[in-house]
């Protein structure tokens, strides 16, 4: 049985994931490819309970590598016991944010070293990648402007425009690192011209 693919769909809040997460699984679902959905962190029941923690706004406070290593902790859980899995039996899994992240929020965001990132990563992933991530990028006003619009804000989302600059250009260092995986996207578009540069990409999967 052939093995599946692996999307990974990332970028800063308010860049536009879950509409063009639905028109990936329909795209997927018309070529009668079987797609998991799944999320990060989270997408286990251990990774939930995981991310509960993570952007509760209960959760008052909680130190930066404490932060990154709970994501690394549910990550783990997820490639071992969902992603993998699913690939072996032959299906897609299109995953809401992954390892990229953690470079992006905890790296670019927090401050924290790549070379501690990079040490979790190749201790949690060793040799596993995605085979294209999808990264959405917005200016940071725009995608606050549509958090703003949201009944209410997570953890994450509560932080300054200056954070989500940090975390933004993270994300574009690792596209500049790493682009034949990572697909820069620009999602300050409409939302048709958005959809249409991801459809492009999932052409050539």
């Amino acid at each position: 049985m052939q093995r599946g693919k692996f999307i990974t769909i990332d970028g800063v809040d308010g860049a536009g994931k879950s509409t063009q997460i639905d028109f990936i699984c329909d795209y997927l679902a018309k070529k009668n490819i079987n797609v998991i959905l799944t999320r990060e962190p989270g997408g286990t029941e251990l990774g939930e309970k995981i991310r509960t923690l993570l952007i509760s706004t209960d959760t008052q406070s909680m130190h930066a590598d404490t932060e990154l290593l709970l994501m690394f902790a549910a990550r783990n859980e997820h490639i071992k016991t969902k992603i993998t899995p699913a690939l072996e039996k032959g299906d897609w899994v299109l995953s809401d944010r992954f390892t990229d992240a953690s470079y992006a929020y905890q790296g670019g965001g927090r401050g924290l070293s790549v070379e501690l990132i990079t040490l979790l990563e190749k201790w949690v992933l060793q040799d596993f990648t995605p085979d294209v991530t999808l990264l959405l990028d917005v200016p940071v006003a725009l995608g606050m402007s549509r958090v703003e619009s949201r009944s209410r804000k997570d953890r994450i989302e509560l932080e300054t425009h200056d954070f989500f600059n940090r975390v933004r250009n993270g994300y574009i260092e690792r596209s500049k690192q790493f682009p034949k995986r990572i697909k820069l996207i620009d999602a300050s578009k409409t939302l048709e011209q958005t959809t249409q540069q991801i459809k492009t990409i999932l052409q050539t999967l």
